[in-house]
């Protein structure tokens, strides 16, 4: 299947030179008297590297045939991550490198679509934003709040993120999964 360059998306697979990549960023360059480029910035899926791919702009790209699934996320055995198929119940293991930031949003229980290429678990795509429960935080310095001051709290995850001081222990935030940041409470 061919798309055009307006039609890229995050994490999104491309077929360049007869290997398979996943988007990270891009940026699309129209410069008066030349003809326009694209700038990629993909991973390989086989290998884990980065790279930057340039492309001219108005050329079509082949999306790699690659299969979503819903899958729930399992344990953690100390080297990889262990997901199961909802579906057919088979299992799968990732692992730290495949899933980057993803495992500081994803909790045991929790469903996530995994990316498998040639039958092979490449990574997984996780929602915009996730609530999750503070399991560590400071008390807040009486006399503090006129300045507007933040303070560092743990997630369930082990993630931290800088919140206002109100937050305390047991309560559930809603976390922007791109950026890390606190969203709100919820």
């Amino acid at each position: 299947m061919t798309i055009s360059s307006s039609e890229i998306r995050r994490n999104m697979t491309l077929l360049l030179e007869g290997e398979v990549y996943q988007v990270i960023e891009w940026q699309h360059r129209n410069p008066p008297k030349a003809p326009p480029t694209l700038t990629l910035k993909v991973r390989h899926v086989i290998s884990g590297n980065v790279y930057q791919k340039k492309v001219q702009g108005n050329r079509p790209l082949t999306r790699a045939p690659v299969d979503n699934r819903e899958m729930q996320y399992l344990y953690f055995d100390g080297s990889d991550y262990a997901f199961m198929d909802n579906e057919t119940f088979d299992q799968s293991t990732l692992t730290a490198d495949q899933l980057g930031d993803a495992m500081n949003f994803i909790t045991e229980g929790s469903n996530v679509e995994v990316m498998y290429y040639q039958g092979r678990a490449i990574s997984v795509d996780i929602p915009p934003h996730v609530n999750l429960e503070v399991t560590h935080a400071d008390p807040a310095v009486k006399g503090n709040t006129a300045t507007g001051a933040t303070k560092q709290v743990t997630l369930s995850t082990g993630h931290k993120v800088t919140t206002p001081l109100f937050i305390d222990v047991g309560d559930t935030l809603r976390i922007d999964t791109r950026t890390g940041d606190y969203v709100e409470r919820v």
